[in-house]
C-alpha cells in the first residue's frame, strides 16, 4: 500500500480474487497478511505491515464452510489489537442470511448471531451486497452500506436489447425485487408460486402471468441447488416463452446445480463474482462487482453518499 492512501484494503483467503480486482479498481496495493495453519486445521491471522491509526477494509465473503467466517472474525480481532482506527468488513456475500427469522419453533436466527459476532469482534461499519432479506441490516448495531447487484445487472439487461421482455421472480418472496426491475425496464411482471417438500427440494411451480411469445428474465438473489430457477425456466419454455435467462447476485451453486443448469432450458445465467465459481459452464456468465465495491469504499472513506450508485 502506498503511503498516500487514506485507507488500506486486506483480503481473506477465499475472496482474494475479488479483493485484487477491487484494489486495482481504486488504484491501491492490496495489504499484506499472513495466515498460519496448524496441523489440526486451526489457523491464526497476522498483518505483515503496520495498520496503527489506519482505516482498514477487510474483504471476505462468508459462504460455507465456516472457516471463511472464522477467518474474518480473526482478521477483525487482529486489526483491533493492532490499533486500527476504523475496521470495516466488506462482505460481498453474507452467509447464513437465510436464517433471518424463526419460521418454526426451536430454531436459531443465524443471521442475527453472525451480526452480533461481527459487532463484538470490533467493527465500525459493514459493506455488503444483496442481503437475502433487507431487514438483516437491522441486526447490526453499526451502519450497513447495502449495495445492489441491479447497479450492474440492469445496464447489461438493457444491452441485450430483448424484444417482448418480461421480468419474472422464481418465488413470491422475490416479487418486490423483480417488480423493481420490471418497473425500471418498462416490462411486465410474472411470478412463480412454488411449493417445497423441504429445503432445497421443490415439489411444484405454477406460473402467474403470461410468458407465451416473451423473452423472460428471471431475477433472484442467489442460486443454491438451482432446482427452483431451472424448473421455472423449463415450465416457461413449455408454456411458449421464446427464451429464458436468469440473473442472480450470488452463485452458491451446491451440487447438483451445475448439472441442472446445463440440462435446463436456460439460455444463460448471470452471477456476480461475490462467490468464486469453481465449476465451469458455458451457460454461466460472471459480471464483476469490483468497481461497485471499490467506488463504495472510496465514498465511505470520504464520507460521501453511496445512494447515487443505486439504479433502483
Amino acid at each position: 500500500m502506498n503511503n498516500t492512501a487514506p485507507f488500506k484494503v486486506f483480503s481473506g483467503t477465499n475472496s482474494r480474487y475479488l479483493a485484487e480486482k477491487i484494489s486495482a479498481s481504486i488504484g491501491c496495493k492490496l495489504g499484506e497478511m499472513n495466515i498460519q495453519y496448524f496441523a489440526d486445521g486451526e489457523f491464526a491471522v497476522s498483518y505483515e505491515e503496520s495498520i496503527r491509526g489506519d482505516e482498514v477494509y477487510l474483504v471476505q465473503s462468508t459462504f460455507p464452510n465456516s472457516d471463511n467466517l472464522m477467518e474474518l472474525l480473526l482478521m477483525i480481532d487482529a486489526a483491533k489489537r493492532a490499533s486500527a482506527r476504523k475496521i470495516i468488513p466488506v462482505i460481498p456475500y453474507f452467509g447464513w442470511a437465510r436464517q433471518d427469522r424463526k419460521d418454526k419453533p426451536r430454531v436459531s436466527i443465524g443471521a442475527k448471531l453472525i451480526a452480533d459476532m461481527l459487532s463484538v469482534a470490533g467493527i465500525q461499519r459493514v459493506i455488503t451486497l444483496d442481503l437475502h432479506a433487507d431487514q438483516i441490516q437491522g441486526f447490526f448495531n453499526v451502519p450497513v452500506d447495502h449495495l445492489y447487484a441491479s447497479s450492474i445487472f440492469l445496464p447489461h439487461i438493457q444491452s441485450l436489447r430483448l424484444k417482448d421482455l418480461v421480468i419474472a421472480s422464481p418465488d413470491v418472496g422475490g416479487s418486490k425485487r423483480a417488480s423493481s426491475y420490471a418497473k425500471h425496464l418498462g416490462a411486465d411482471l410474472v411470478l412463480c408460486h412454488k411449493s417445497r417438500v423441504k429445503a432445497n427440494e421443490v415439489e411444484g411451480i405454477k406460473i402467474i402471468g403470461e410468458v407465451k411469445g416473451k423473452n423472460v428474465i428471471l431475477i433472484d438473489d442467489m442460486v443454491d441447488t438451482a432446482g427452483t430457477i431451472t424448473k421455472a425456466a423449463d415450465i416457461m419454455m413449455a408454456e411458449g416463452a421464446i427464451s429464458v435467462r436468469a440473473f442472480a447476485s450470488h452463485a452458491v451453486l451446491s451440487n447438483p446445480a451445475i448439472e441442472r443448469i446445463e440440462k435446463s432450458k436456460l439460455v444463460e445465467i448471470y452471477f456476480t463474482d461475490s462467490i468464486p465459481v469453481k465449476q465451469k459452464s458455458d451457460k454461466i456468465k460472471i459480471l464483476s462487482v469490483a468497481d461497485l465495491i471499490g467506488e463504495t469504499i472510496v465514498r465511505v472513506n470520504k464520507n460521501e453518499s453511496i445512494s447515487s450508485s443505486y439504479l433502483l
